[in-house]
C-alpha cells in the first residue's frame, strides 16, 4: 500500500512538472530571481523527497483504523490538487501574484492536513513538517519573484 501512495504522489508531481516544463525553462532563463534561490536541480530533489514523505504519510493514515481517516485523506487529496495547480499558475502562465495567493492556500491546507494526520498517527504528522518548511520557503521565493518581475 505504501508503494501505491508514494507512486500516486510522485506521479502528481511528475505530471505537474511535465505540463509546466516549457514555462519552467523560460522562468529559469528569463525571470529575475531573489537571493537565496537554489539552483534548479535542488527543486527536483527536494520535491521528490517531499512527495515520497507525503505518500508514506497518506498510506499510514489509510492503513489506520481511525474514523477520521477519510476526512484526513480528503484534505490530503485537496492539497495535492492545489499543489499541482500552483505549478501551472506560477510556471505555466507566470501569474506570480495569483500563484502567491494560491501558495498561501496550499500552506493553509497543508497545515490543516498535518494537524489531522498528527491526531491519527503522530509519525504521519511529523513526516509533513519538511513539506511545511519548504512551502514557507517557497512562499518567500514566490513573493520575491512577484516583486522582482512586476
Amino acid at each position: 500500500m505504501f508503494a501505491v501512495f508514494i507512486a500516486a504522489a510522485l506521479l502528481t508531481g511528475g505530471v505537474s512538472a511535465l505540463v509546466t516544463l516549457p514555462g519552467m525553462k523560460e522562468y529559469m532563463s528569463e525571470a529575475v530571481k531573489p537571493a537565496l534561490s537554489p539552483p534548479g536541480a535542488v527543486f527536483g530533489a527536494v520535491w521528490t523527497l517531499l512527495y515520497t514523505l507525503m505518500g508514506i504519510s497518506a498510506a499510514k493514515i489509510y492503513l489506520s483504523d481511525s474514523p477520521d481517516r477519510w476526512r484526513a485523506l480528503t484534505v490530503y487529496a485537496l492539497q495535492l490538487a492545489v499543489n499541482f495547480l500552483w505549478s501551472i499558475f506560477f510556471f505555466g502562465i507566470a501569474l506570480y501574484g495569483f500563484a502567491l495567493i494560491w501558495l498561501a492556500l496550499l500552506l493553509l491546507l497543508t497545515v490543516i492536513m498535518t494537524a489531522m494526520f498528527d491526531r491519527i498517527d503522530r509519525c504521519a504528522g511529523l513526516l509533513q513538517l519538511p513539506y511545511i518548511a519548504w512551502l514557507c520557503f517557497a512562499l518567500y521565493l514566490n513573493f520575491a519573484v512577484w516583486l522582482l518581475n512586476r
